[in-house]
């Protein structure tokens, strides 16, 4: 038992680390064009318009939640002044309305993709697999969040978070994770195995943030009143100073 609480919480977080990086720039080398979400908002774009906007900024709040949660020690918020219970409260209302928000934008969304036959056709095989996992992240995560309602709730940050941690330091404490309770062990095992599968989905999008689009150059059009007024038409081409050239004689 000791050697299977090694495996999963102090040498299997590195290969999925591996794994994630590795399949990352892979998918960028040899699939750049596909290196998407595959839009498919031709097909349908009501239902897309809903659950869009719910799932990736209920996502977005779910992560930040996760980001300050597992990164801010329980000291720091208590040298801020931050009451315990001001502390979960808010991480029950906010997180809890976050993961909801989230997982009602994805049940719209596989609704749709359900739904539609075009949206289904382009539905991949690694999407398909990676549909459940995230559901099962999502619905474990709300179980642990809803699980601070009791009358002796477990403290994550002196648990989850110190093992989290640890990870960057190359240094697991296996026994902070090993001693949570299983619906935080259930949401970590589950959260490492989308992380695997991230690279080979449409999940990779995430990391094709549109940089380019800052130092692009202009995109210059034409007048259309251009073709309709010569004037215009030879002032845009040669400027306002030059004389067009002559035509060349045409032999008859």
């Amino acid at each position: 038992m000791n050697h299977l609480r090694i495996a999963l919480w102090g040498v299997l977080p590195y290969l999925v680390l591996t794994v994630l990086v590795a399949g990352t720039a892979w998918r960028y080398r040899y699939d750049r064009f596909g290196f998407t979400t595959r839009s498919s908002q031709l097909h349908e774009h009501r239902l897309l318009s809903v659950g869009g906007p719910l799932f990736h900024y209920g996502l977005l709040f779910v992560v930040a939640g996760h980001a300050v949660g597992l990164l801010v020690p329980e000291s720091f918020t208590e040298r801020l002044h931050v009451h315990e219970w001001l502390y979960h409260a808010n991480a029950l209302i906010v997180g809890g309305t976050a993961g909801l928000a989230t997982l009602t934008g994805l049940a719209i969304l596989l609704y749709r993709r359900l739904r539609v036959p075009a949206v289904r056709a382009a539905t991949s095989r690694s999407d398909r697999a990676v549909y459940p996992v995230l559901v099962c992240v999502l619905l474990a995560g709300l179980t642990a969040t809803a699980t601070t309602l009791q009358s002796d709730p477990y403290d994550y940050r002196l648990g989850v978070s110190v093992w989290f941690r640890s990870l960057f330091t190359l240094d697991p404490n296996v026994p902070a994770m090993a001693h949570a309770p299983l619906v935080y062990q259930v949401h970590a095992l589950l959260g490492m195995a989308l992380f695997a599968l991230w690279p080979f989905s449409r999940l990779v999008h995430a990391f094709t943030a549109p940089l380019g689009y800052l130092v692009r150059p202009y995109v210059v059009y034409r007048s259309r009143g251009a073709r309709h007024n010569p004037a215009r038409a030879h002032t845009a081409a040669h400027g306002p100073d030059r004389q067009p050239a002559p035509h060349p004689a045409v032999r008859r």
